[in-house]
């Protein structure tokens, strides 16, 4: 049977150990840091999550490149010539280019190679949003599903896929154009935590915000009863901005009203991370549909 490949690229934020555990090959982005260039690899070779984080702390300036045509290219024809058909799943599209740069590749290869298969799915999500996508298309291909049947099943999967983000400092946002300067400075002197969502076209969207990082995790956590997750069965992914402990205090909570389930905690990556700083706690599950 043709084991098909799945690929992302690194803002899926998935570890090194769920990367080499599911079989999942990812693409690294490009992000410079104060000047310099490096690799977004998950095991973070090149930089370590503290020192990145620490630099953007000290207001070092991140930066990112989107991955283009014919690094797909480059990563994707060795399947294609060993037999394999390609699944790729892709960051948004109202949050990147990469997608519409997958779709190029994906069409140039497919008339190099008629007899194999590429589908690119656009996640309409973000960091372990794309994972959790990843982790449901590497059960289908381990059950035995074909490359098309794993293909439609994760899209099925896309309009219920919940992303819920508290971010920590207010100026990385507005650095991004969410918030203007004066909101940024009163808000963070306020201690005031935004509390975001990925909404139905794939788009970063402001809800809430709370007063601290506990009232903000409250929130976060409430989000699965008021979108109907049931986590008995269904594995809940957390990742976090170099704040092991607050991705911790999420989980208890959810633990204590939800019961046991199963938890996937990792670190933001460089290139998510550059946009949202230090101290970001993301919340990803699947629920109702997303209502906006």
């Amino acid at each position: 049977m043709n084991k098909f490949a799945i690929i992302s690229d690194s803002v899926t934020d998935l570890s090194d150990a769920m990367v080499k555990d599911w079989n999942v090959e990812i693409i690294p982005f490009i992000f410079t840091l104060d000047n310099k260039e490096y690799y977004n690899h998950p095991d973070w070779r090149e930089i370590s999550v503290k020192d990145y984080y620490d630099a953007l702390r000290a207001g070092k300036a991140a930066s990112t490149t989107q991955v283009n045509q014919f690094r797909y290219m480059e990563i994707w024809e060795p399947h294609l010539q060993a037999g394999k058909d390609v699944l790729y799943i892709c960051l948004s599209s109202a949050l990147s280019k990469s997608y519409e740069q997958s779709q190029l590749a994906a069409r140039e290869l497919s008339e190099k190679y008629p007899d194999r298969k590429i589908y690119t799915i656009d996640s309409k999500g973000a960091s372990v949003g794309i994972g959790l996508l990843a982790y449901y298309a590497t059960k289908a291909r381990d059950d035995g599903k074909s490359v098309d049947e794993a293909a439609a099943y994760v899209e099925s999967l896309v309009p219920n896929l919940h992303h819920w983000f508290m971010v920590d400092d207010l100026h990385h946002l507005r650095r991004g154009g969410r918030i203007s300067g004066a909101r940024a400075f009163v808000g963070t002197m306020l201690n005031v935590k935004p509390i975001l969502h990925i909404d139905n076209a794939g788009k970063l969207a402001p809800i809430t915000k709370a007063r601290g990082r506990t009232k903000a995790l409250e929130l976060l956590a409430k989000q699965m009863t008021d979108h109907n997750a049931v986590p008995k069965g269904q594995p809940i992914f957390i990742s976090h901005s170099d704040v092991p402990e607050l991705a911790e205090q999420l989980k208890e909570m959810i633990t204590a009203q939800h019961g046991n389930t199963e938890f996937f905690i990792s670190d933001i990556g460089p290139v998510i991370g550059a946009h949202t700083g230090p101290g970001t706690i993301a919340l990803i599950f699947m629920g109702d549909p997303r209502r906006a």
